[in-house]
């Protein structure tokens, strides 16, 4: 049988980006040596570290890189280092730049707390206990891309600033469809986040939700507003599935759940178009303990795990590796973020060492 072939692009980026970004590269390699599956990766520069070398954060050999590849592999961007550049210059402009370049209109955010993590919530066991919800973000629209934007100087010599939250009809059913989809294979419950009783927009989205809803007769749906959804996330988080939202919400939202699971660490992404996909964990690049060896490389591993998954289309592989990470963590291993009193303390090369020690013997 022919053996299946993948191309990826890998963009470590900035701070911690190219330590973890070692270790789930270990993980990926390994899967790939057991069951004969070939990989091309091939490394480039973003962010920050592209803007020092080429003078961009997107150069165009990685733009170039990315759209010639299946899916992209990501650490993180930024840091301190380059928050006065001009905006354009800005090494977060590489990541709205890809998702813009390769059609990513999807965000995928799972959350789910590991039952050997419930001491690092900040909440009571019992309120996280359970926890496994999908977030799916829209990412193409709302008020990151919405004209007119910026600052401008008023007649009256004052500043202005605006940002415009637009969504086409086209944008939401594109990614209702997807929650749906997600839905139907999981619980078969979808919530839709909006602010409809004052914006406009966003009611255009619960309306247009609503119709793709028909569609899906098995899928329950709901609708809720943000500003409770947001309460509700610290109350009852067990109470959801799947939540589907807009750009901004969903990116408030996502990181809010984040911290269920006791650190921001341990949550992986992966951002779908029709035919790409980008890989990184949701935490920054975390410029104040790069080099230092005590990075959770646990969100980028469970990135891979996404990547087999959906790029990949290998769900038991993908399972393999997440059940490697749990048992890493059920053995008392624990990075910085995530230590815990009687836990072992380890750094970023030995969380990832164990982790794949976990994964070669599931893999035997």
């Amino acid at each position: 049988m022919e053996k299946k072939s993948f191309n990826i692009a890998v963009f470590a980026g900035d701070g911690v980006g190219t330590e973890i970004m070692q270790e789930s590269l270990k993980i990926l390699k390994l899967i790939a040596e057991k069951t004969k599956v070939r990989l091309v990766l091939s490394a480039g520069y973003i962010g920050g570290a592209a803007y020092d070398r080429f003078g961009e954060p997107l150069p165009g050999q990685s733009l170039e890189m990315a759209l010639q590849s299946d899916a992209v592999l990501l650490g993180a961007v930024g840091g301190p280092k380059w928050e006065a550049l001009e905006y354009k210059f800005r090494p977060e402009r590489a990541l709205l730049g890809l998702r813009e370049k390769l059609g990513l209109y999807a965000n995928l955010r799972p959350v789910v707390v590991f039952e050997e993590l419930l001491d690092a919530s900040p909440l009571k066991k019992e309120v996280v206990r359970g926890i496994d919800i999908m977030i799916v973000r829209e990412l193409t629209g709302d008020v990151y891309f919405g004209q007119p934007r910026g600052v401008t100087i008023e007649k009256n010599g004052k500043r202005k600033g605006t940002n415009t939250m637009v969504y086409t009809e086209e944008e939401i059913s594109r990614i209702a469809v997807c929650a749906f989809e997600i839905a139907r294979k999981r619980k078969k419950n979808l919530l839709s986040v909006d602010k409809a009783n004052v914006l406009e927009c966003t009611e255009l989205w619960r309306n247009v939700v609503s119709e793709i809803g028909c569609a899906y007769p098995d899928v329950t749906l709901k609708h809720m507003y943000v500003d409770n959804c947001a309460m509700q996330l610290i109350r009852n988080p067990a109470q959801f599935d799947v939540i589907v939202t807009t750009n901004l919400f969903g990116d408030i939202l996502s990181d809010e759940a984040a911290m269920l699971t006791g650190s921001i660490g341990m949550l992986p992404s992966a951002s779908m178009g029709k035919d790409k996909a980008l890989y990184e964990p949701i935490h920054g690049s975390a410029p104040d303990i790069a080099g230092k060896n005590i990075a959770n490389p646990l969100a980028t591993i469970l990135s891979v795990a996404l990547l087999l998954r959906y790029t990949m289309a290998m769900p038991q592989e993908a399972e393999l590796v997440e059940k490697a990470v749990a048992e890493v963590l059920k053995d008392g291993y624990r990075t910085q973020d995530i230590f815990q009193e009687g836990k072992l303390l380890v750094g970023t090369a030995e969380m990832g060492d164990q982790t794949l020690k976990k994964l070669t013997g599931l893999l035997n």
